[in-house]
């Protein structure tokens, strides 16, 4: 079974518009225990996202360049162009609204997306969670590393039910009768014997790509190792 995002997305998503103050943004992300929210627009278009770390950073500015005693207006300070940090850092640092703050475009991932592309999208950009589109771009969802966390919660019985009838029956036609599946905490043992040593690798492979599989140990035994020089 491949799990897409939209089996595991949050559908119930607060977002907030371009002309958002920087308290109300504040409020949301604390009344809803979330750490970032989507900017729409009017017709619910995705226009970018306002995370803690964007709200922190006038936080920041004020503690690296406020003298002690007087703190000047940050526009006024922003236009002495601290050298160490870039226009993004500074815009955000002098925004008042959602549209001054947010990061754009945002990261997305489209709801039909495999559990393990958001996976991997995540890591790539560095970012919590992901906001869900649909095609013409407008809100759907939010896909979080907690709900990705979902995948591995599977019933050990239905991971060993998929690789016996998935991967082992209709992938690579080979009859369950030689082959042992069990799985225990997510952790997948395959042993028995196969006719040919390349079925047995083939097999190991697909069983990791089963959802829900932590690991998989190799048990298997082979009648012929076709895999020599190879």
């Amino acid at each position: 079974m491949r799990v897409e995002v939209q089996d595991i997305m949050t559908t119930e998503v607060v977002s907030v518009n371009g002309s958002t103050p920087f308290k109300d943004i504040a409020e949301v992300l604390i009344a809803h225990g979330v750490s970032a929210v989507p900017v729409v627009d009017a017709e619910n278009h995705v226009l970018g996202v306002v995370s803690e770390a964007d709200l922190l950073c006038k936080e920041e500015f004020r503690e690296r360049y406020c003298v002690e005693g007087y703190e000047a207006p940050l526009r006024t300070w922003l236009r002495h162009r601290p050298p160490e940090e870039g226009p993004d850092f500074r815009r955000k640092a002098a925004g008042d609204t959602a549209a001054q703050l947010m990061t754009a475009p945002a990261v997305t991932v489209p709801a039909t997306a495999s559990a393990v592309m958001a996976a991997r999208r995540m890591e790539e950009y560095g970012v919590k969670c992901l906001i869900v589109v649909a095609e013409d771009g407008t809100l759907q969802g939010v896909v979080s590393r907690r709900d990705l966390l979902k995948v591995f919660v599977r019933a050990d019985a239905d991971i060993a039910r998929e690789i016996r009838e998935d991967v082992l029956e209709r992938s690579l036609w080979a009859g369950t009768s030689s082959v042992t599946v069990t799985v225990h905490q997510g952790v997948v043992t395959l042993s028995g014997r196969m006719d040919r040593r390349s079925e047995t690798l083939l097999a190991v492979r697909l069983a990791a790509r089963v959802d829900g599989v932590v690991d998989v140990v190799d048990e298997l035994q082979w009648k012929q190792d076709d895999t020599w020089g190879s």
